[in-house]
């Protein structure tokens, strides 16, 4: 053992950090990024906006960022339902957003459950803030699919744990599947000491007809819904995240923010993108064409998708994922190992991309099937 690694906090030793592959391919479909470029028109109205504040970057920025925090609020209640400004919270990306969750909530001697496979990186901060983890599991029950999370199985596990903080996926990743909000009402009413977050990072690639927890804020100031700008918005470069939630949870929330998180760039870039929302989510029915096209076109190659309200696609059936993912680079296509065996996750871009993949998959060959000698 290192000097440095014996100085480190004994649950670090021997982890390592997260992070997806940043590889120069010709198509990379791996991390979920929007694969559109921000449009010009935004381009020069985020130049503008930046120009704007650069004079006065000599000052701290507006500590609660008071502006933009109407404009997330503006955006919200698009959906139908009401948000003020008070009930919104934002960070450098929603992973900022889901910290202060923890360091407000968490911490050593309390505990957080998610139900897995999900977002990878609940637990993993989890542990930068001393909470333990604990590893709810999917597919148990009456479902209909082996990574589907039933009522009955939810409000049983959160029940035998009372934890401190419950995640929620809804579109799950890696899985892409939506939660039935009878699930969140139910997880919701189980955990009585519990911060119930409902991770809706993909919301807006769902299906038609399929709900948001939004519509369950009213009268449960335990509940947050997280959301993010990184992928519908084509703005993953921007990093920034955003919940809603009980007032009184977000001004909680201001105990353990740094002070002046968000720079005054920040700010301003983020407005002026939100300024151009309709732009910015124009491509959004174009990414759910594609993905529905992946979901459509794998099991004629002997594959086996799962239903996605995301904009991506995991599917299954193949006899060694890790053999598949390096097949695949060989073509020129980048596509995410998630870890779970006889699968693989495959973001939904442009026709051009999915088109490279599907030629890419179906170009390897029955050998790579799972069942096949």
């Amino acid at each position: 053992m290192s000097e440095i690694e014996s100085l480190l906090r004994e649950d670090l030793r021997g982890k390592t950090a997260y992070g997806a592959p940043q590889l120069d391919v010709p198509f990379a479909l791996n991390t979920n990024e929007n694969s559109y470029a921000v449009p010009a028109a935004v381009v020069d109205e985020i130049v503008a906006a930046v120009a704007a504040v650069a004079p006065g970057l000599n000052r701290y920025p507006d500590r609660e960022f008071t502006d933009l925090r109407g404009d997330l609020a503006a955006y919200l209640s698009r959906s139908g339902t009401a948000v003020s400004p008070e009930q919104v919270w934002a960070g450098n990306g929603s992973n900022e957003v889901l910290l202060h969750l923890l360091q407000a909530f968490g911490g050593p001697r309390r505990a957080a459950l998610g139900f897995t496979p999900a977002y990878s990186m609940h637990p993993i901060i989890t542990a930068t803030t001393g909470t333990t983890w604990i590893d709810g599991l999917r597919g148990i029950g009456d479902t209909s699919g082996p990574f589907d999370l039933s009522l009955d199985s939810a409000v049983s596990q959160v029940t035998e744990h009372d934890p401190h903080l419950v995640f929620l996926c809804s579109p799950n990743n890696p899985t892409g599947t939506a939660l039935g909000l009878d699930v969140v009402e139910a997880v919701h009413d189980a955990a009585p000491r519990a911060v119930i977050v409902v991770d809706e990072a993909y919301t807006e690639f769902a299906r038609p007809g399929t709900p948001s927890a939004l519509t369950l804020l009213a009268g449960r100031p335990r509940l947050v819904v997280t959301r993010t700008m990184s992928k519908a918005f084509a703005f993953a470069g921007g990093r920034l995240g955003y919940l809603a939630a009980d007032p009184e949870l977000v001004d909680a929330l201001r105990l353990v923010r740094m002070p002046y998180h968000l720079s005054s760039t920040a700010q301003a870039v983020a407005r002026a993108a939100l300024r151009h929302a309709d732009t910015m989510l124009a491509t959004v029915d174009v990414i759910k064409e594609q993905r529905d096209r992946i979901v459509e076109a794998l099991p004629g190659l002997g594959l086996v998708p799962v239903a996605s309200d995301a904009n991506f696609v995991l599917f299954g059936g193949l006899r060694d994922s890790h053999r598949t993912w390096q097949a695949l680079l060989d073509h020129g296509v980048l596509v995410r190992d998630v870890g779970i065996a006889h699968y693989l996750r495959v973001t939904a871009g442009t026709p051009e991309e999915t088109s490279a993949f599907l030629e890419a998959i179906a170009s390897l060959g029955p050998d790579h099937l799972e069942g096949q000698p």
